[in-house]
C-alpha cells in the first residue's frame, strides 16, 4: 500500500465521521474503495442498506443507476458519486421511448426491469428486480399476465427457464463484461481447475450453453448459478478450497477477503467493467470534501419508480 492511498483512507475515515457519511460500495468497484466502504455488497444489498441507513449523506461508490436508486429511496438524504461518468453498458440499451413503443406492442403486460436501469426506465415498469431476486418477483406475477423483462437478455432466458413462463417477452440488451464471457472460457477453466466449484453470474453469456452442454454431459462440473451476493455465500458455506468465478473480477477481493484459506479464479482476467472502475479514493475524497456529484431524480419520476423499487424489497 503507498503512503498516498493510506493517507487518503486514514482522511476519508475521518471526513465521513465529520459529515455524517456512509460509504456503499458495489461489490465490483476497485479493492481500496472497498476497503473504505461501510457496506459492500450487490444492486440488492446495496438498495436495503441505502433505505435503512440514519446518516444525513451516502456517498454511492458504484455506477449512477444505483447513485438514482438511493436517491428515489431516500429523497430526503444527500446521494453523492464520485464520478459521473460512471455509468452501465447495460442500463444504456434501452430508454424511455423504445420502452413506451415496446409496452404498446404488449397490451396489459407487467413490466419486470432489472436494476441495472435509469430512474426513467424504473419509473415506466411494474417491478424491479436483481438477479438474486428475479426468479422471486416473476413468479409473484399471475401465470396469466404477460411479462416484459428487461434489458438483460441473459438473465431474462434465465428466469424464463426456471419459471417455465411461456408468455415472457426479453429485451434484448447486454452488459459487454458478462456477454464476453464464452462457453469456450468455461470449458478452458474447468479442464484446467477440475476440483474447483464453478460459480457463474446468471447475466453471463455463458449461462444458458453451460447449463445445456452441462445437462447434456458436455461440460465437466454443473455450474451454480448465483447472484453476486449468492456467490460470497456459498464461499462461505461450501467445502471446495477452490472456485472458478464467472462475473466481474472485482468480486475476488472480498471473496479473499472473507475467506483467506480458499483460493478465487475468474474465469476471465479481463472480465473488468470500466465504469465500475472510474471511481478512486481521490474522488471519493473530493466527494465529501465538495460534495460532489449530487444525485437527485426529479420527484415526479422518483414518486413512480419507487412503487416498482419498493416492490422489489417487499419481497426480498
Amino acid at each position: 500500500m503507498s503512503l498516498v492511498t493510506n493517507d487518503y483512507k486514514l482522511k476519508i475515515i475521518e471526513l465521513k465521521k465529520k459529515r455524517g457519511a456512509t460509504i456503499l460500495a458495489h461489490n465490483y468497484q476497485r479493492p481500496e474503495v472497498q476497503d473504505i466502504a461501510d457496506y459492500v455488497g450487490d444492486s440488492l444489498g446495496l438498495s436495503t442498506n441505502a433505505a435503512r441507513t440514519e446518516q444525513e449523506t451516502i456517498v454511492f461508490c458504484g455506477v449512477h443507476f444505483m447513485a438514482e436508486t438511493a436517491s428515489i429511496i431516500c429523497p430526503d438524504k444527500v446521494v453523492l458519486i464520485p464520478d459521473l461518468e460512471a455509468g452501465c453498458s447495460l442500463a444504456s440499451t434501452i430508454d424511455g421511448a423504445q420502452l413506451k413503443k415496446w409496452k404498446s406492442e404488449h397490451a396489459d403486460a407487467v413490466v419486470v426491469s432489472y436494476v441495472n436501469t435509469s430512474a426513467e426506465i424504473k419509473a415506466m415498469s411494474d417491478y424491479c428486480c436483481t438477479s438474486s431476486n428475479a426468479v422471486k418477483v416473476v413468479n409473484s406475477i399471475p401465470k396469466d399476465r404477460k411479462v416484459l423483462f428487461l434489458p438483460d437478455m441473459f438473465l431474462g432466458a434465465y428466469v424464463a427457464d426456471v419459471t417455465k413462463r411461456k408468455n415472457m417477452f426479453i429485451w434484448p440488451g447486454e452488459c459487454h463484461v458478462h456477454a464476453g464471457i464464452r462457453a469456450e472460457d468455461v470449458n478452458r477453466m474447468l479442464s484446467k481447475f477440475k476440483d474447483a466449484d464453478f460459480l457463474i453470474h446468471p447475466e453471463c453469456g455463458c449461462t444458458s450453453s453451460s447449463l445445456y452442454h452441462s445437462s447434456n454431459g458436455d461440460i465437466l462440473k454443473r455450474p451454480y448459478v448465483l447472484s453476486t451476493e449468492g456467490m460470497m455465500n456459498h464461499a462461505k458455506a461450501s467445502n471446495a478450497s477452490k472456485y472458478v468465478i464467472a462475473t466481474e473480477v472485482g468480486i475476488l477481493h472480498r471473496m479473499t477477503k472473507e475467506n483467506p484459506s480458499k483460493t478465487f479464479i475468474p474465469i476471465k482476467e479481463d472480465a473488468i467493467c470500466k465504469y465500475m472502475k472510474m471511481i478512486t479514493l481521490e474522488k471519493v475524497y473530493d466527494s465529501l470534501t465538495k460534495n460532489i456529484y449530487r444525485v437527485k431524480v426529479p420527484q415526479k419520476i422518483a414518486d413512480r419508480a419507487r412503487l416498482a423499487i419498493d416492490r422489489m424489497l417487499q419481497l426480498n
